[in-house]
């Protein structure tokens, strides 16, 4: 069967906008669903410009008076989001840069906190690092059976510092721990569902966005200012957040420079 010139290009448009990264948005007006979508062609990798980009269009949308529901989503198929940009990684070189990177992440984790309305995640495929970090900080997370985690941090060397308070308010302690000193093993979707990272867990990709849409337009439907309220309660606790996640940044940054975590992170660059 011929494919016609348009959708070639269509193709080819897409897979350059995910290239080097992008945040993309959108708002139903007819069910005041927000639909945020983030990628990147190295797996969904975050570099700090899509986290700004992020935690930008997370606090917008979080704003907008016509926005009753967020939903959170990378592209493709396989992969959630591989956590940091490696890339971006091993280009830091001081400490202020390396503050600044990590704090990308305590910017997301923070935007979702503060957001007045839910923000749901679907997770299609693998997590790992930030990207477990971003499953935990949602308030409703659905996954498919593909959607393994892992905290590799320990791994190259630095810790999952910055994320690590949004897991471990999800999972608890003890599972954060083992997620974050078991740094090289993958834990399942069940798995993630039984500590309560996930909320649900669904055969396919089909059935996972079924279900998410499923959630996202009954609560759409609810009272705006009950699910207001019933954020604030979810989350009373966290208000120190905004100094305590730069503290860990700062934690991760200065790690970050180490000859051991460059060396690791060039390895695993190399397999």
């Amino acid at each position: 069967m011929a494919v016609s010139l348009e959708r070639i290009v269509s193709r080819l448009n897409k897979q350059a906008m995910w290239e080097n990264g992008a945040v993309v948005g959108s708002i139903n007006d007819d069910t005041h669903i927000a639909t945020i979508t983030f990628g990147h062609a190295l797996s969904n990798s975050l570099p700090g410009a899509i986290l700004q980009q992020l935690a930008e269009k997370i606090s917008d949308y979080g704003k907008d008076e016509n926005v009753r529901i967020i939903i959170l989503s990378t592209q493709g198929d396989k992969t959630f989001c591989a956590g940091a940009s490696f890339d971006e990684l091993i280009s830091i070189k001081d400490l202020a840069t390396g503050i600044n990177f990590f704090s990308g992440f305590a910017s997301v984790i923070n935007a979702i906190r503060k957001a007045p309305k839910f923000v749901i995640a679907r997770v299609q495929g693998k997590a790992v690092g930030g990207g477990v970090g971003i499953a935990s900080a949602a308030d409703y997370t659905l996954a498919s059976t593909h959607a393994s985690v892992k905290l590799s941090e320990l791994a190259v060397g630095i810790g999952p510092f910055v994320v690590g308070p949004a897991v471990e308010r999800k999972i608890g302690s003890a599972a954060f721990c083992q997620l974050a000193i078991n740094a090289s093993e993958w834990q399942s979707a069940d798995w993630a569902r039984e500590k309560g990272l996930f909320a649900e867990v669904h055969e396919s990709t089909q059935a996972l966005d079924q279900a998410v849409l499923q959630l996202a337009n009954k609560l759409a439907a609810s009272n705006p200012e009950a699910m207001q309220l019933l954020k604030q309660v979810a989350w009373a606790g966290t208000e120190h957040w905004d100094e305590l996640l730069i503290e860990r940044a700062a934690m991760s940054g200065q790690l970050v420079l180490s000859d051991f975590t460059v060396n690791a992170i060039n390895q695993f660059k190399a397999k």
